[in-house]
């Protein structure tokens, strides 16, 4: 029997030999092309592109050879590309979407399968569904020889960088960035964000410092690819060691971001959001809506309030960020796992983007990262925030789900809850402005417990209660 291929919050990843296999990845990308066909779009071509995972790219390949067997034109990347970079060659070729052979932040084990549309953005779960719908066996999967699609210009392989290099210099002066004298260790996390900010800050007085900056699909030093402790803690090091202004660390395939300040700490994902929204919002004094999923920063919410903008909150997964972001033309959209959309680009999470932003904040104001933080807290209070990710069996979904969906404390910490709410999972908001949320991963089998608050020392004792909650205390 074949294997049911279902997307989560960003697309497919599996266990590569279990069931990720060639076989899948060509049954994927039949599914798709066929999808594109049925839409009417197919005839303006597709991306396609993968990150440095063991045979990333000959899984590109095999997905190549599936679309031009459909007639459908295909520009390969000419290596390990990031996923923004590949979202933006979307818009630059025009094409009608594109297939991204990553697993992102996963472990080392897995790989995945990610699509787009035609604006570079990921794609509204209704059209997901009818991808998978779409998904045939093994037998009706067309293809071709991938020399034989070169020789008949139905694949052609391009270099992604100067497209996206020119619009990075639509977006963002680098100028006072690289003349600013800076000390950047930047962690690649031996993933495609390998070489961009030395390329796009090189030749001025600012010295960038990378780390794991090789293929590596291994990704010795961490657990995995994603920018958050323990993952972080050898490129902390590193900075603490040669004195580094600031620490950016991108995800395997540079899509997130994270951010360590001059002392070599770690800031957190969601004062990350919060810093860039004061960014926009004060220092640049631009206006639009804010998109953030529910599992962000409420931070967001006083600022919207502060500035006078409308901050809309959808489920975790840029799969709901993308659609509303375009709809709204919004300013920012962006999610708790450190993965940020920017207005005038795509909607996409953009790692490099993402830290470029932070040096330009840090340039204009001439404060160090710890120094942006206490001007956002002046503005809308200390926040604190943690989360704690627990394995469980299969067979245990239902019932953790069932208990967790009946749950309606009057408190939690001692804190009176005032607010119940299931945009995506379970969230209980607080009277003191934080919240506990409750939900299932979309890419793994993992139920995650996150807070934020307002409170310092109720941190642990807010996760205590929703552990308790979901029955694994």
């Amino acid at each position: 029997m074949s294997t049911v291929i279902k997307f989560g919050t960003d697309g497919w990843r599996a266990g590569v030999a279990e069931d990720y296999t060639f076989d899948n990845v060509r049954r994927c990308t039949q599914g798709f092309a066929t999808y594109l066909l049925e839409l009417g779009v197919a005839n303006k071509g597709i991306i396609i592109g993968h990150d440095q995972r063991y045979r990333a790219e000959h899984f590109a390949a095999a997905a190549a050879e599936v679309m031009a067997a459909n007639g459908i034109r295909v520009w390969l990347t000419d290596g390990p590309t990031p996923t923004p970079v590949i979202s933006y060659s979307v818009v630059a070729k025009s094409a009608c979407g594109a297939i991204n052979l990553t697993a992102s932040h996963n472990p080392n084990t897995d790989n995945g399968f990610k699509v787009r549309d035609q604006t570079g953005g990921a794609i509204a779960p209704p059209d997901l569904k009818k991808i998978e719908a779409c998904i045939p066996g093994l037998e009706d999967v067309r293809r071709i020889k991938l020399e034989d699609a070169i020789e008949q210009r139905l694949v052609t392989s391009f270099d992604p960088a100067p497209d996206y290099l020119a619009q990075i210099d639509r977006l963002i002066d680098v100028q006072p960035i690289r003349d600013a004298g800076l000390k950047i260790v930047v962690d690649c996390m031996w993933g495609n964000g390998i070489g961009w900010f030395p390329r796009i800050l090189g030749g001025g007085k600012t010295e960038v410092i990378e780390t794991h900056n090789q293929r590596h699909p291994l990704f010795p030093d961490m657990n995995r690819p994603e920018p958050i402790p323990p993952n972080v803690d050898p490129a902390l090091e590193l900075a603490r060691e040669v004195g580094a202004d600031v620490v950016i660390m991108n995800d395997g395939d540079a899509d997130r971001v994270g951010i360590g300040d001059e002392h070599g700490r770690f800031i957190d994902q969601l004062r990350v959001y919060g810093l860039l929204g004061y960014y926009f919002l004060h220092v640049r004094g631009e206006r639009g809506p804010i998109v953030k999923t529910v599992s962000t920063t409420k931070m967001l919410n006083k600022l919207g309030e502060l500035y006078d903008v409308p901050v809309l909150e959808t489920g975790v997964g840029f799969k709901y960020i993308a659609p509303k972001f375009t709809e709204t033309n919004a300013l920012l959209g962006g999610e708790e796992s450190g993965g940020y959309a920017f207005r005038g680009h795509v909607p996409e999470r953009d790692g490099i983007l993402a830290g470029l932003y932070v040096l330009d904040m840090m340039v204009r104001t001439g404060k160090k990262p710890s120094e942006l933080l206490e001007m956002l807290f002046d503005e809308v209070g200390p926040h604190y925030y943690r989360r704690i990710d627990s394995h469980f069996p299969a067979e245990k979904k239902a019932t953790i789900m069932a208990r967790v969906a009946a749950a309606n404390p009057e408190s939690i910490a001692g804190i009176p809850v005032t607010e119940v709410l299931s945009i995506d999972g379970r969230q209980f908001l607080m009277e003191d402005g934080g919240w506990l949320l409750i939900r299932f991963s979309g890419t793994e089998p993992i139920i995650r417990v996150y807070c934020e608050t307002t409170r310092e020392d109720k941190v642990d004792t807010i996760l205590q209660d929703g552990m308790r909650i979901a029955g694994l205390d």
